[in-house]
């Protein structure tokens, strides 16, 4: 794993790129969370609760899913806007996810509803090379939920 962190605009800016091994899912949640309490502790940023640990779930999903069906490394950032955490997630992958048919009896494959329910909005672009997904998750809570 490689990480970088930055400033874009006024507040700062995290990234890493990793291997695609399983490892890197736990990694991303932790970069996530760093991020999310940084920006709280040393920006006084006011950071619910809700936003890390929905910012966790989504980024975890995310690197699922890239290490599950992308082959070779994915690119991982997170920054704000002061309002909203965006969670950016790049892979290799050329075919873009997409969220299945509600049923109640499938087990698994609820990844891209989870993200999407916890999300502000989801976008999900063709890259050059692969793909980008960016979520932007609100860093209080809303009426929304």
């Amino acid at each position: 794993m490689r990480q970088c962190a930055g400033v874009s605009g006024r507040y700062p800016r995290a990234a890493a790129v990793y291997d695609g091994a399983p490892s890197c899912i736990a990694a991303a949640r932790d970069i996530v969370a760093a991020f999310l309490t940084d920006l709280q502790a040393v920006h006084g940023l006011s950071v619910s609760r809700d936003a890390i640990d929905f910012g966790q779930l989504v980024v975890s999903e995310l690197v699922t899913n890239s290490v599950k069906y992308a082959p070779g490394p994915c690119v991982v950032s997170v920054e704000t806007d002061g309002v909203f955490v965006v969670v950016e997630v790049w892979d290799s992958e050329v075919l873009l996810p997409q969220a299945l048919a509600f049923e109640p009896a499938r087990v698994g494959q609820h990844g891209l509803e989870i993200v999407q329910a916890l999300c502000e909005s989801l976008e999900i672009q063709r890259e050059p090379v692969g793909k980008r997904i960016t979520a932007r998750i609100p860093l209080a809570p809303t009426a929304k939920r």
